[in-house]
């Protein structure tokens, strides 16, 4: 669920603000209108999804959780780690890490020479994170990194240590597929020989799985999607009337490609003073505020057929609901 950073520079607030201003402007001009996912992620937004991690229905978080509780030993072997040799363990969109603190746990108990470096666009989950870090496990030195990930990444590019590049919770599926296979070949070229890349990945199963887990009983993904608009409100200044909107999730089973929708129950128009600008509404005219790719072996296969990984492993849950890719640097 959760979007990256894409390319762009988001350390500045000052550039925040004017790239927030706009991605919102050019989404809400588009005959198909969209705004980007990335902008979920304020201190509410955070909250939030932290709530929908722990939804009985959200299955997401659940299952690759199961996999790094309960085979964390596996990961570690599938990713050939040796005790007696120093690496970088760096998380894209590292969130609040619950499933990474059970791979920390076991690298710790294990030994293991590395430093751990969490990198995300919300600078208040790595405080966050590192906060929970310092108290719970003391023992693992961690360096956060706020910001652009190929920057980061092309920032530790000179230092030659061997890394472990996590990308969990399926937020590849966020992208779609033209672009997630660029995102990778643009992170294969960030590394070197041998490096490897986790990947997390939401495989292809029923509606009656997916949809559940994108509109709970409770609304707090509903909640989580309009305050979409709530953000645009408190910082571009707009009149956006969030309960003249809805959420809706849709999902196409046989593409494997589960969708977010804000739909305008009537028609209006929301002023954005930020950009001077008005935009209008037709009733059940959708915005698309998030696209949710499941995947399955041919899917990567041919997503990363012209990049410089190669896929070296497979580990999934109880119920096959998810899968962490092993990929290596070739």
């Amino acid at each position: 669920m959760k979007e990256i950073a894409t390319l762009k520079n988001i350390e500045s607030p000052a550039n925040m603000l004017e790239q927030f201003q706009a991605e919102v402007n050019e989404g809400l001009s588009d005959t198909n209108k969209s705004l980007p996912s990335k902008y979920f992620y304020n201190k509410k937004g955070d909250d939030l999804f932290v709530k929908i991690m722990h939804l009985p229905e959200y299955y997401v978080t659940r299952s690759e959780h199961e996999i790094f509780k309960e085979k964390s030993y596996s990961i570690i072997k599938s990713l050939n780690l040796d005790p007696d040799q120093y690496f970088e363990l760096i998380e894209l969109g590292a969130g609040d890490g619950t499933k990474t603190k059970e791979l920390l746990s076991q690298l710790v108990a294990g030994n293991y020479s590395f430093d751990y470096l969490p990198i995300d666009i919300s600078q208040n989950a790595l405080d966050q994170l590192e906060l929970d870090l310092s108290v719970t496990m003391p023992q693992v030195s961690v360096k956060t990194k706020q910001g652009d990930y190929f920057e980061v990444l092309e920032s530790l590019k000179e230092n030659q240590h061997p890394k472990i590049i996590l990308f969990l919770g399926s937020n590849i599926g966020n992208m779609s597929d033209d672009i997630a296979s660029n995102f990778i070949n643009n992170l294969s070229q960030t590394l070197a020989f041998g490096d490897k890349l986790f990947l997390g990945v939401d495989l292809i199963k029923p509606a009656s799985v997916v949809l559940p887990a994108y509109n709970d009983n409770q609304g707090v993904t509903a909640a989580f999607n309009l305050n979409l608009l709530e953000r645009i409100n408190t910082e571009l200044e707009a009149d956006f009337a969030i309960y003249d909107f809805k959420h809706q999730p849709e999902y196409d089973e046989k593409e494997g490609i589960a969708t977010s929708f804000l739909v305008s129950k009537k028609n209006q128009e929301v002023f954005i003073k930020k950009l001077n600008r008005t935009f209008n509404f037709s009733k059940g005219e959708k915005i698309l505020t998030e696209i949710s790719r499941k995947y399955n072996d041919e899917i990567l296969k041919k997503i990363i057929t012209n990049t410089a990984f190669v896929i070296k492993d497979k580990i999934t849950d109880s119920k096959k609901y998810f899968a962490n890719y092993i990929l290596e640097r070739v």
